[in-house]
Order: C-alpha cells, then structure tokens, then sequence
C-alpha cells in the first residue's frame, strides 16, 4: 500500500473563501503566514514575470514582497513580522517552515480589496514561483480574560 500523496497548499479553495467570509468577523484581522519556499523558483506559470536567471524561491518571495507592499499599505494593510522559519518547538518534528509572517488588515473587507487588487495580482506570480507550500490563518483579536 502506498502512503497518501502529499497536498501542498498555495491559494484559498472556494469551501474556505467561503468559510472565511461567514466568520462575520469584525475590525481588524491579522493573517498567520507560514511559507515553504522551492529551492528554485518555478516561473513556468508566470514567464513574464522570470528574473533573466534562476533564483531561490526565497528570492522570489522577497520579490513578491517588494511588489505587494505599496498595494498592502493602500488598502489599510501592514505588514507586522517578516521572520525566519525552522523547526516548531512545539509541533511535529519533521515539519518545517521557511519564513512566517504576520499581516494586519484594518478589516475584511479591507483584506478582499487587497487580494482583489489588478496591479497586486499582476505581481501575485513571483508567490506562485516561490512557495512549495503554504498556510494562512485568519485571526481576530481577543480580549484577555478579566
């Protein structure tokens, strides 16, 4: 018997666009990014995009963050921690993450203006070349208890 293939996860599917949006969460958000980056970045979907020679999907990720500030920034966005990843203290051992970041949106509706923005989306593509695996977590934020 064969193990399971492995699923990779790169962009949100229509069931969990669809959760998120029902959340009905309010105020601001902050987005939980945990990116597994390829050795080489894979342009083949986006060759307009290609840098003239091959770069880490690390390096394309740093492109793709270059290019997403501003349109982040317009739309009431900021980004709060860009950090190297590693090993979990807590977590399975032998699952890894590259970087994490965390992003704050003033709301959700500011959030779907970003992700829907043309000139964010003509960028999008050095994303798509780094990332070999992905996970985003909206959160809201708590009180702490009395």
């Amino acid at each position: 018997m064969s193990a399971p293939a492995k699923v990779n996860y790169l962009e949100p599917t229509q069931s969990t666009g669809r959760l998120f949006i029902e959340r009905g969460l309010e105020g601001s958000i902050v987005m939980l990014n945990l990116l597994r980056f390829r050795e080489i970045a894979d342009y083949s979907a986006h060759p307009e995009l290609a840098p003239a020679s091959p770069v880490s999907g690390a390096e394309a990720f740093d492109r793709y963050i270059r290019h997403t500030l501003p349109f982040l920034h317009d739309r009431g966005g900021e980004l709060l921690l860009l950090g190297a990843g590693g090993p979990f203290l807590i977590g399975p051992e032998d699952e890894t993450w590259d970087r994490a970041m965390l992003v704050r949106q003033s709301s959700v509706a500011s959030f779907l203006a970003f992700a829907s923005h043309d000139a964010y989306l003509a960028g999008i593509g050095h994303r798509t070349a780094a990332v070999e695996d992905s996970r985003l977590l909206p959160l809201s934020e708590l009180l702490p208890p009395a």
